[in-house]
């Protein structure tokens, strides 16, 4: 008898053998580690990659569902993982109904998620105490709900600088209700030491809307802003700028006045040659290398020629690293990620920090799959984790 259960042991231990090694071996060709997996046939899609580091070194990341069949226009649904082994396996830890658009970062040793709750939604705010767990619930403006109305945005930076926090935003009430034409730039700051999930704590500027003569009447909206703190010490929102008409790509400078009220931009200087600029980017200052830094779908010049009547927008399948000493300068380094198609594969949306020699990247990656493959380069089926080793020494690599 007790060969015969020493026996049955045996296979059950080599059948979970067999099935984790099919499990690790399933996407081995998807480039880096594979968070999430959702397959197109769902009619949902991956957005919207977030990354924090703990304080216990753990990291988070998460990512929401767009498409068809997802809740986004309703009641938007993003999911969190942690992972103890610096990124090599990750686990689901939590499912949050009613975040869209969210970034994650951690103030005072606690963990925050901040963006609206749906497609064009509210602005929530929830905190974590427990690596992501659990959150807190928005009920009202005293603990957690922020700004009522309709708001845009991306997991962007959320930054500290002269005693506030401050976090790119963007109105979609118009004037135009089209894509593009309808988000309006702004910026939410609080002082670091408020009640986060107080309404009263935070300030909003103004907001600064689409505007059909710039660019020469090419400019078709500005989104996706970034919260950096500027050369000169003064805070701007670097915006991703939507130009349809030239694969020359641009980002928009906007300024905020000192205390967070007042946003100022000025066209003729405003915009700044940004390749990858009409796709999301992050943005953030390294005091290391006395350098600002972002990963960038740049197009390059072999994918310009081969697709010089694609709006540049919809060419994602290059990822480069870039950095910039004045923050209006850039230099493409090196490319991270890419694939040579361009209608099924892309490595955007990517959200990533520092962590001393490396950076660290969650990315929204459109790849091969046993069911076809992503809907298409933008509608991504995967979730994946890069690690990009030693990045300062490529600064002196130059590609553009």
């Amino acid at each position: 008898m007790n060969r015969i259960i020493n026996y049955m042991l045996w296979a059950v231990l080599v059948c979970q053998a067999v099935f984790s090694k099919a499990q690790s071996n399933h996407f081995d060709e998807v480039p880096g580690v594979v968070i999430a997996h959702q397959p197109a046939s769902s009619g949902q899609y991956i957005g919207s990659p977030s990354i924090a580091i703990l304080p216990n070194g753990d990291y988070v990341a998460s990512h929401d569902f767009f498409g068809p069949a997802s809740s986004e226009f309703v009641q938007a649904i993003t999911t969190v993982y942690r992972s103890s082994d610096q990124g090599r396996r990750w686990k689901k830890v939590s499912e949050i109904r009613g975040a869209f658009w969210s970034s994650l970062f951690v103030h005072h040793g606690a963990l925050y998620l901040l963006g609206p709750d749906r497609h064009h939604g509210t602005v929530l705010i929830r905190k974590s105490t427990d690596g992501g767990e659990t959150w807190t619930q928005p009920t009202g403006t005293e603990n957690g709900l922020l700004l009522k109305g309709m708001f845009h945005c991306a997991p962007m930076p959320v930054i500290e600088h002269n005693g506030r926090i401050w976090r790119a935003m963007e109105t979609a009430h118009g004037p135009i209700l089209e894509w593009g034409k309808r988000y309006g730039a702004m910026m939410m700051s609080a002082p670091v030491d408020a009640d986060l999930l107080n309404a009263k704590s935070w300030t909003t500027s103004n907001f600064l809307t689409y505007d059909s003569t710039y660019l020469d009447g090419h400019f078709t909206g500005w989104l996706e802003g970034n919260a950096v703190v500027a050369p000169d010490g003064g805070i701007v929102d670097v915006l991703r700028v939507d130009d349809k008409t030239t694969l020359n790509e641009k980002a928009a400078i906007v300024h905020i006045s000192p205390n967070g009220k007042t946003a100022r931009f000025d066209p003729q200087i405003g915009f700044i040659s940004f390749p990858g600029g009409s796709k999301k980017f992050a943005i953030r200052f390294d005091t290391k290398s006395n350098r600002y830094w972002t990963l960038s779908n740049y197009i390059p010049e072999e994918a310009k020629r081969a697709n010089k009547d694609k709006n540049p927008a919809s060419i994602r399948n290059t990822l480069a690293l870039m950095s910039s000493a004045d923050l209006k300068h850039w230099q493409v380094h090196e490319i991270i990620l890419q694939h040579p198609d361009v209608s099924k594969h892309g490595f955007q949306y990517v959200d990533w920090l520092f962590e001393g020699k490396d950076m660290i990247v969650a990315c929204r990656t459109a790849y091969d799959d046993d069911e076809g493959g992503a809907h298409n380069n933008h509608d991504a089926n995967f979730l994946t984790f890069h690690r990009i080793k030693n990045f300062r020494t490529k600064a002196s690599k130059t590609i553009q």
